[in-house]
């Protein structure tokens, strides 16, 4: 295995992280580059963060005890919001965690994917060469937010559900089961779906 490919933080033993990328958005649909924008949710969105909560419902009591923690964007809390209000939960009650923010995309936010080609034509070239180290203007690479992610990864003490976004989906997997870098920009991120990550394993609910 090459450096690239290794895990670079572990959780603790005993520790169940449920990671939910937030539910769909209108830019979403559109394909636009979202990062850091805060965009909310649609109607769909909403749906897909009932439905998680339905799933996670199957869990009580126990779950009454995780840490809940949402990313500071819009579509993250709310969606969090609606996931806590299925469970039976107070949907406010949850911490804010700014680590787990997605990445910034800087001077692409907002852009649709399909026109990008004519319009940064060497930024789109730049990003084929290399999907996990290329950086765009004012923006983070997938190098970059990997460590902003690992570093909060590694603070956990207790099993958490997280509300957070495609990107930090792709990181956290590739921090914690030593996923190769070049692989990790392409991994799967669907917004229906809950991925239940424990050291070295994941599986989808």
């Amino acid at each position: 295995m090459s450096n690239a490919a290794k895990a670079t933080v572990s959780l603790k033993p005993g520790i169940l992280l449920y990671l939910i990328r937030h539910g769909e958005t209108d830019w979403n649909r559109e394909s636009r580059y979202q990062g850091q924008r805060d965009i909310p949710l649609n109607a769909v969105g909403r749906e897909q963060a009932r439905r998680h909560g339905e799933i996670l419902k199957q869990f009580m009591p126990a779950i009454t005890a995780f840490d809940f923690v949402a990313s500071p964007l819009q579509r993250a809390q709310e969606t969090m919001r609606l996931v806590r209000g299925a469970i039976g939960l107070d949907p406010d009650g949850f911490r804010i965690a700014p680590e787990i923010a997605e990445l910034s995309y800087g001077y692409w936010e907002g852009e649709l994917a399909a026109e990008l080609p004519l319009k940064d034509p060497e930024g789109v070239a730049g990003k084929a060469s290399d999907p996990y180290g290329w950086r765009p203007r004012d923006g983070e690479s997938y190098q970059d937010l990997e460590q902003r992610v690992s570093g909060w990864l590694a603070t956990l003490s207790s099993d958490t559900i997280a509300v957070s976004h495609g990107g930090v989906s792709r990181v956290a997997r590739g921090a914690l089961l030593g996923i190769d870098r070049s692989v990790v920009p392409f991994l799967e991120v669907p917004q229906d779906r809950i991925l239940a990550l424990s050291d070295r394993r994941q599986q989808w609910l």
